[in-house]
């Protein structure tokens, strides 16, 4: 299927490496001009301009820390400015910090929603003018299923990004009739974004929790955040879409 993407501009916070880095060569992939988002690593997201130009598609890369709003504000004037707009807006990046609730300070509560929601807040913010003007924009959040049913460990990760949830579902309400969309992905564990070792010692306990007997792969999410980001998608909006190998079944 075409998914209609020539020459929409896309904007893909952690963009550099595991499902960020695949939705970032999926869009691409299909057309789109993609601005690559890092926070530390330059060269990791070069890496991944560089996949996507050698495949023979557009991508430029950008640093900005999503939890700051002016830095924010100036990324993505640089992508319009660069770029000639934009169009696509995929909120991927994030951060979890795994520890029982009662052991995490202050300090960490702040750090997680400072990335998972102002980032989002700060993000939509000042994109959505451009989405607006560009007509037919398209908000994708990526989070985790911790925001849907809860995970022991993850407690502060949860609450932070089912925020990102209702404002998705408000943001949807709010702008349809500019025709944006505004729509979450919920996911599983995905196997490269956590730790071999962790992973090897756990692997067998883990998959118990999955109907289909395996962790996820980046590009298990990838289809559907392109999916949502194309023209095909302009129906579905403030939807709640997990991809979780049947983890979670509400």
């Amino acid at each position: 299927m075409d998914m209609q993407l020539a020459k929409r501009v896309a904007l893909v916070t952690g963009g550099v490496r595991d499902v960020g880095r695949e939705i970032a060569l999926s869009l691409a992939a299909e057309g789109a001009v993609v601005a690559v988002n890092y926070r530390g690593s330059a060269d990791d997201a070069e890496a991944v301009v560089a996949e996507i130009k050698a495949s023979g598609g557009e991508a430029r890369a950008y640093q900005a820390d999503i939890s700051d709003l002016t830095a924010v504000k100036s990324m993505i004037q640089s992508v319009v400015s660069d770029l000639g707009g934009l169009n696509i807006l995929v909120n991927n990046a994030g951060l979890a910090i795994r520890n029982r609730f009662v052991d995490t300070t202050p300090d960490e509560w702040r750090a997680q929603i400072d990335a998972n929601l102002y980032g989002a807040l700060n993000l939509c913010h000042a994109a959505i003018p451009h989405l607006e003007a560009g007509g037919a924009g398209r908000i994708v959040a990526v989070v985790g299923d911790s925001s849907r049913v809860g995970e022991a460990g993850l407690s502060m990760v949860g609450a932070s990004r089912a925020a990102v949830v209702a404002l998705m579902k408000s943001l949807a309400r709010e702008l349809g009739r500019s025709g944006i969309t505004a729509n979450t992905v919920s996911l599983g564990m995905v196997e490269t974004a956590h730790d071999p070792e962790w992973l090897a010692a756990n692997r067998e306990k883990l998959i118990k929790f999955y109907p289909t007997r395996r962790l996820g792969q980046p590009g298990d999410i990838a289809p559907m955040i392109t999916l949502l980001a194309s023209p095909h998608g302009g129906w579905i909006t403030g939807q709640v879409i997990s991809i979780s190998g049947g983890y979670s079944m509400v």
